[in-house]
């Protein structure tokens, strides 16, 4: 493999021939800078104590670390520690810690089961078997042609980045599985084609989790949880004004999963 090149286009060219099944799967090219230079420049910006207060927004102070760590830029051990470093206290910096442990977690459940990781680890908790759900995606999901705001705009932002933040993940994963009933595998896989920043464990075991085959509950979201963390970004509504998401979280519980024996 090269490594010098006269500039980024050049480098650009040369990724596209060398990995035409890659390029066939998305040709849009992300800002996202690799390299320890850009790693350790991102590093520099994080604010553990900002993280902890704000990254369930869309506008808060994410650390954007997640490529470099994905891809061994970073060490995980090595990120913790320096992370305790720009801190009076590891208390201040408790919510990234919390994060980068659960990443950690990831990994060693991984190391134990595998390929399995692509199995249901559990049965779903949502009143329905796994055979309830559709094995593909839907062509207007994948196509962000579903008419709906949020929905469209994720889809479209995750082919053209490579990069999703935490909040539209879940939530995108919880749209597919619970409300257009498609096992989480086929969700998976898509999202891990598309991320940069893709980690198997990580990525996997997040949509188990969300589908319920990896927690006590399957998680959802409403209309209002949507404005509020995307900073009013999205509105949840279809074409027509209405919103799938519109009910309160009795509601839709009681309309999403009419079988299931309550938690």
């Amino acid at each position: 493999m090269r490594r010098d090149f006269e500039n980024r286009e050049q480098l650009i060219d040369y990724v596209r021939t060398e990995f035409p099944e890659a390029a066939a799967v998305s040709d849009f090219v992300s800002d996202i800078r690799g390299g320890l230079a850009a790693a350790e420049q991102q590093f520099d910006a994080v604010d553990p104590v900002a993280y902890g207060r704000t990254r369930n927004s869309l506008d808060g102070a994410v650390t954007g670390l997640s490529p470099y760590l994905r891809h061994g830029v970073l060490g995980l051990a090595e990120t913790i520690s320096r992370v305790k470093q720009q801190v009076d206290s590891p208390q201040s910096a408790y919510k990234l810690l919390q994060e980068l442990a659960w990443r950690d977690y990831w990994r060693r459940v991984l190391d134990e089961i595998g390929d399995d990781v692509w199995e249901d680890q559990e049965p779903y908790k949502t009143g329905f078997d796994a055979d309830y759900y559709q094995d593909s995606l839907p062509d207007d999901f994948v196509n962000a042609e579903t008419g709906n705001d949020f929905v469209d705009g994720v889809v479209r932002e995750l082919h053209e980045t490579g990069y999703l933040h935490n909040q539209l993940r879940m939530k995108i994963a919880a749209y597919l599985v619970h409300w257009r009933r498609v096992r989480w595998q086929a969700g998976a896989a898509w999202m891990l084609s598309h991320l940069l920043d893709g980690d198997l464990a990580s990525n996997n075991l997040s949509w188990q989790w969300v589908a319920s085959t990896f927690a006590a509950k399957p998680y959802i979201f409403n209309q209002e949880n949507l404005q509020h963390v995307t900073c009013g970004r999205f509105t949840g509504a279809d074409a027509d004004g209405a919103s799938p998401f519109a009910d309160s979280y009795d509601e839709l519980n009681a309309r999403l999963f009419p079988g299931a024996t309550p938690q």
